[in-house]
């Protein structure tokens, strides 16, 4: 009997995350990253040459991705976050799945994509943009180098991110056709790490990995902390540097009508007499 597959690696506490997320609307949400997520959004689609009936809004937080869908896609059904990560569409439902700077907590994005796959008619459109690639990296490596000197270990303080090429695999692997990733690389500056560090939470962003530490950092560690930051990516003026990469991924449901690599061997013309054509 062949073995089941392996489950995905729970890397999210994702009650502790819509706790946090309900927390940051309770306070007054950081959007300047959705924003401009959503203002992308509606221009990237924009371009696509064809109109939509149903559409599905994935976990985006807040209402803006939605609303400013209305008027480009006749209907928009938005599916709250939930700490299941089942979205509960039923197959060939949609022409049209968006997601906005939710996928980065996801525990099983390959199952994600294989249900937005699902649950798209052919000829179907995933748009979605993730926080990914070298985001945060330099608090990752502000938080390891202090708690390095001050508490002789590190522990997981920033989420791992998935890069630009794991994307474009798991969409291929989701079953998608004309798979396309792209970076949108945004750098904001602060007057301080503990700035940054209150946008994240008014973000909801702040450590939900299940291994995280559950005890209050020392402060000698967070003051520590805030030196290296300011020591290695501040700028002339003082303020410090905070990278954040919004990976885009697109894919279609395959249908007959898209256009289809060439088999190989089927080429009509040589290469070789090309580039010796060239040379004349």
């Amino acid at each position: 009997m062949a073995a089941p597959p392996p489950s995905a690696p729970i890397l999210f506490d994702r009650a502790v995350l819509g706790a946090r997320l309900a927390r940051a609307r309770r306070e007054g949400a950081a959007t300047f990253l959705l924003d401009r997520a959503t203002e992308d959004m509606t221009d990237r689609l924009q371009a696509v040459s064809r109109s939509f009936s149903a559409a599905a809004d994935v976990w985006t937080p807040g209402n803006g991705l939605a609303d400013a869908l209305h008027g480009r896609v006749a209907a928009v059904d938005a599916i709250g976050f939930s700490e299941a990560e089942s979205l509960g569409l039923a197959p060939e439902s949609r022409d049209l799945v968006v997601s906005a700077l939710a996928f980065q907590f996801v525990n099983d994005l390959p199952g994600v994509l294989a249900q937005v796959r699902r649950a798209l008619k052919p000829d179907g459109l995933l748009l979605a943009a993730m926080i990914g690639g070298d985001s945060l990296t330099e608090l990752r490596q502000a938080f390891a180098a202090a708690e390095a000197e001050c508490e002789g270990g590190v522990s997981p303080r920033v989420a791992p991110f998935a890069d630009l090429r794991d994307i474009g695999a798991l969409l291929q692997r989701a079953g998608f056709a004309l798979p396309v990733t792209d970076v949108d690389r945004v750098v904001v500056r602060y007057a301080s790490a503990f700035a940054l560090m209150a946008d994240l939470r008014r973000m909801g962003a702040t450590n939900v990995l299940r291994e995280r530490r559950h005890t209050l950092t020392r402060r000698a560690t967070m003051l520590r902390m805030a030196e290296i930051y300011a020591e290695r990516f501040a700028d002339a003026d003082g303020r410090i540097r905070a990278t954040f990469d919004v990976i885009w991924l697109s894919g279609w449901a395959p249908h007959a009508s898209q256009q289809q690599p060439l088999k190989p061997g089927s080429a009509k013309a040589s290469l070789e007499a090309a580039v010796k054509q060239a040379k004349r």
